[in-house]
C-alpha cells in the first residue's frame, strides 16, 4: 500500500522549530530564547482575557473590527485596509500563497526570519537569499538579485535574529528598485523597539499608487501576548480584497481579539515596556562587550552574541554554560550563524542572571 504524496518540495522543508523553554532538572527557568516581552503582557489585556471566558462558547468577530479601527485611529490609517491573523506567522504565509507558486522566486536577506523559506517552499515557490553587508540586510544586494521570477521580496526591519535594521531611505530606495509587479513585504515585529529618528516601519509606503507594499506587525513581542496569536498587515486595498478572501472564516479567537485591544490602548504599560528595554538594551550590550564578546548594533528586544571559533569556547559551550544555571537563550546555527548566541532582554534581576553566567564563562576560558 502507498501513502498519499504530498506536493513535490514540502518534505525538503525544515520544520521551524521555536525557542526552548523548559530544562529537565531545573527549578526556576529564565527563557530568554523567543524575544517575549520582558514584562508579560498588560494587566488590563489580561483583565480582558479572562473576560471573554464566560463567552467562548460564541465565535469571534470574523471582521476584527474594534481593533482594526483601534489602529488605524493610532496610526492614521484605513481600517478597511487592516488584515488581522493568527500572528502575522500567518499573514506572511497567505501573502506568499496568493502571490507565489511554482516557477516563481521569493527573495529575503541572508539572515532573514525562517518564515520566509518555509513560506516559499510550502507555495511551492523558489526562496532566494540575498547576501547580508555586516550582518545587516543590502539594498544592493537585494536588488541585484531579483529576477524575472522574482514575485516577493521579504524585509524583516529590525531584522531577528541580528537586530540590524535599515534607515527609512534605503527601504525606500529598495522599493524604488523593485518593478512595480514585485510584492515588497515588509515584517516590522519589532518596530515598536525602535528608537531612531532615521527608522519607519514603513506604513507610508503602502499609501503608493503602486499597490506594492504590504507592512506586517505583531502583538507577540512589545505586547507580550505570543501565545495568544494575533498580528496585523496593513496593504493597499486589491491585497487586503486577496487576504481577506484567503484567510480562514474567524481566524482570529476571540480571547486574543479582546486582550489585543486593552494591550493596544493600554499606552501607559506600552510606554513602561518601552522605557525597560531602553534601559536594559544598552546596559546588555555595554556589558557584554566588555567581557570582551562581540554583538550587534540591536535596536530590537535582544542582543546577539558571538563567541570565539574553539573548543569550549564556543556558543554551543556557551549555551550549555547558561543552561546550567538555569538561562535558556537561543543557538541561531539555523540561520547560519552557529558562533553567536540570541538573548532575549529580561526582567532585571534576569538580565543580571546572564551577565553573571557570562562573566563566569568568559573567566574559566582564561
Amino acid at each position: 500500500m502507498s501513502a498519499p504524496t504530498p506536493r513535490p518540495g514540502i518534505m525538503d522543508i525544515k520544520a521551524y522549530v521555536g525557542g526552548e523553554s523548559a530544562l529537565p532538572g531545573q527549578g526556576r527557568v529564565i527563557k530568554l530564547s523567543s524575544n517575549e516581552g520582558a514584562l508579560g503582557p498588560s494587566p488590563k489585556a489580561m483583565a480582558a482575557y479572562r473576560a471573554v471566558t464566560e463567552t467562548i462558547h460564541r465565535y469571534p468577530d470574523g471582521g476584527h473590527r474594534p481593533l482594526r479601527e483601534a489602529i488605524a485611529r493610532r496610526y492614521g490609517l484605513d481600517a478597511t485596509r487592516i488584515v488581522c491573523g493568527a500572528g502575522s506567522d500567518e499573514l506572511l504565509t497567505l501573502l506568499t500563497r496568493a502571490y507565489a507558486g511554482p516557477g516563481d522566486e521569493v527573495l529575503y536577506s541572508r539572515h532573514g526570519f525562517l518564515i520566509y523559506p518555509i513560506a516559499a517552499k510550502s507555495a511551492g515557490a523558489t526562496p532566494v537569499m540575498a547576501a547580508e553587508d555586516g550582518l545587516t540586510a543590502s539594498v544592493d544586494n537585494l536588488l541585484a538579485a531579483v529576477t524575472p521570477a522574482t514575485k516577493i521580496v521579504f524585509l524583516a526591519n529590525p531584522n531577528n535574529p541580528t537586530g540590524t535594521y535599515l534607515p527609512a531611505t534605503e527601504v525606500a530606495r529598495l522599493r524604488r528598485g523593485l518593478p512595480d509587479h514585485v510584492l515588497l513585504v515588509l515584517d516590522a515585529a519589532y518596530a515598536e523597539f525602535v528608537g531612531r529618528n532615521d527608522y519607519s516601519a514603513g506604513l507610508e509606503l503602502v499609501e503608493s499608487p503602486s499597490a506594492n507594499t504590504v507592512v506586517t506587525r505583531t502583538f507577540s513581542k512589545i505586547y507580550g501576548l505570543g501565545g495568544l496569536r494575533l498580528g496585523w498587515a496593513y496593504c493597499p486595498e486589491p491585497v487586503a480584497q486577496v487576504l481577506n478572501r484567503m484567510r480562514n472564516p474567524f481566524n482570529v479567537a476571540a480571547p486574543a481579539l479582546a486582550a489585543g485591544l486593552a494591550a493596544f490602548e493600554d499606552t501607559a504599560f506600552f510606554d513602561l515596556c518601552r522605557a525597560h528595554n531602553d534601559y536594559w538594551l544598552p546596559w546588555l550590550l555595554e556589558q557584554i562587550k566588555a567581557l570582551g564578546l562581540e554583538v550587534t548594533p540591536s535596536v530590537c528586544n535582544f542582543v546577539l552574541v558571538r563567541f570565539p571559533d574553539a573548543p569550549g569556547r564556543d556558543a554551543a559551550a556557551a549555551d550549555e554554560a547558561l543552561k546550567a544555571r538555569g538561562i535558556i537563550a537561543r543557538m541561531v546555527a539555523s540561520y547560519g550563524l552557529g558562533e553567536w548566541l540570541r538573548i532575549t532582554v529580561g526582567a532585571a534581576d534576569e538580565n543580571k542572571a546572564v551577565i553573571e553566567a557570562l562573566t563566569a564563562f568568559v573567566a574559566e576560558g582564561g
